[in-house]
């Protein structure tokens, strides 16, 4: 900041000193020395209030850097904590995950186990079954040999029945054979014949 010391109007530097120009140059000296303390004195008030002012500002921001410090030790403690909570259920999950993928390949060689003893066994009865359904398939051949062999030995019979009835009554009719008319054995003929009806 820089001071300017004013000069009275209606002043001069010229001519002879009289005692009113001493006095004048006093009163000047005078005003100039207060105007120059003033301006000192203004300057240290307004540096005063500019320094004040900063150290304001540089308490603030050491308050804040304070805060910040502590919000990022808070931060990093908390941080560290949530690690270490997260390694140890990492841990436990990598255990369980392990344990599971045991467990689970144990019941999947378990399982292929079971289906290789049912494909065996599936094996073993589609055998079996295949022997039965030759077993009953033979059968029902034999029941029907031995149904059509019935039915050809009935149809048999009863076409001899029908011969047998036909060849009976043409004897008859014609009176042929044992069946020959005759006066004394047509009757007895008959009456036996009526007895054995």
């Amino acid at each position: 900041m820089s001071l300017k010391i004013g000069v009275p109007p209606g002043f001069s530097f010229s001519g002879p000193a009289t005692r009113e120009d001493k006095a004048k140059t006093g009163l000047e000296r005078k005003y100039v020395k207060s105007s120059a303390e003033l301006l000192v004195y203004q300057g240290q008030k307004i540096n005063t209030h500019s320094e004040k002012q900063l150290e304001e500002e540089i308490r603030l921001l050491q308050e804040r850097l304070e805060e910040e410090r502590r919000v990022h030790m808070e931060t990093e403690t908390f941080l560290k904590k949530h690690q270490t909570s997260l390694d140890e259920k990492l841990e436990v999950w990598m255990e369980r995950y392990e344990r599971d993928m045991e467990d689970k390949q144990q019941e999947l060689n378990s399982l292929r186990n079971k289906k290789a003893n049912n494909l065996s066994q599936l094996q073993e009865l589609a055998k079996k079954y295949r022997d039965i359904e030759q077993v009953v398939i033979e059968d029902r051949m034999e029941k029907e040999a031995l149904r059509r062999k019935l039915e050809k030995e009935h149809m048999e019979r009863d076409a001899a029945t029908k011969i047998q009835s036909w060849w009976r009554g043409t004897l008859v009719r014609r009176g042929l054979g044992p069946y020959k008319k005759g006066k004394k054995p047509k009757s007895k003929e008959g009456k036996k014949g009526k007895k054995k009806k």
